[in-house]
């Protein structure tokens, strides 16, 4: 699909190295933007980045930590001195570690909110002043369907975008008098490599309940997301939940 509106404008997708992130840089690419893919892991947004170039976008690979405050001020810096002004912002690096509350590990805890929450803020941060500087500006906060509703062994995962979903409705109100959209956007089972780290009982339970209610691929949530980017400047779609049908 053609998305004419995103052409010429400069993206940051985090979270790039695989699954929504990738999906949504290569969507992006392929509809005109400079797209910035940042992640942790340097072979495989260099790779992307690579073939995004090959099929004749233009993508920088920017290897980047969000839970690192030096290294989200480093990467924007990077992505400045390559691109200039960003004006379009992807949040969709995350972890999702599900336990039960009384045996969790704190470490795990403390990954989740330092990803899923901080790392949102930082990056946010860090492109605050591009995003406001022209007029005309999208940030994307990729939340989840677990913000609002009840998942056994997922209440912090699910607090963790709790917060995302509530900062993009008040930064809405901050950065909509300023030209900048704010679109939160709360997935339910969607494949990504989330999945892949979460074993056991749980992961047992996860592959049980996508059997039963379907699931989303990761170009399907790309495909939402350059949509709401392409609206015309003056319609926000300020918050948008996908699940695949049968998913209740």
């Amino acid at each position: 699909m053609t998305y004419v509106n995103l052409a010429g404008r400069t993206a940051v997708v985090t979270g790039a190295a695989s699954g929504i992130g990738a999906a949504i840089a290569t969507v992006f690419a392929a509809n005109g933007a400079r797209v910035a893919l940042l992640a942790r892991r340097s072979d495989r947004i260099a790779e992307l980045a690579e073939k995004l170039k090959d099929n004749g976008g233009q993508a920088i690979a920017v290897t980047a930590d969000v839970t690192s405050d030096e290294s989200v001020t480093a990467a924007a810096e990077a992505i400045h001195a390559a691109f200039g002004r960003v004006d379009l912002v992807v949040n969709n690096a995350g972890v999702m570690i599900p336990d039960d509350i009384t045996t969790a590990s704190f470490d795990d805890w403390r990954k989740m909110l330092d990803t899923n929450v901080t790392g949102v803020l930082r990056v946010i941060r860090a492109f605050t002043p591009d995003l406001t500087a022209d007029g005309h500006a999208d940030l994307v906060n990729i939340s989840s369907i677990a913000a609002h509703e009840f998942f056994k062994d997922y209440a912090v995962y699910g607090a963790t975008k709790a917060a995302v979903t509530y900062l993009s409705k008040s930064l809405r109100a901050e950065l909509g008098p300023k030209g900048v959209r704010v679109t939160n956007i709360e997935p339910g089972l969607v494949r990504s490599e989330l999945r892949d780290a979460i074993t056991g009982d749980a992961g047992a339970f996860l592959d049980s309940w996508i059997a039963e209610a379907g699931i989303l691929a990761a170009e399907d949530l790309a495909d939402l997301v350059a949509y709401a980017t392409s609206r015309p400047a003056h319609v926000n779609l300020r918050h948008l939940v996908a699940l695949p049908t049968t998913q209740l």
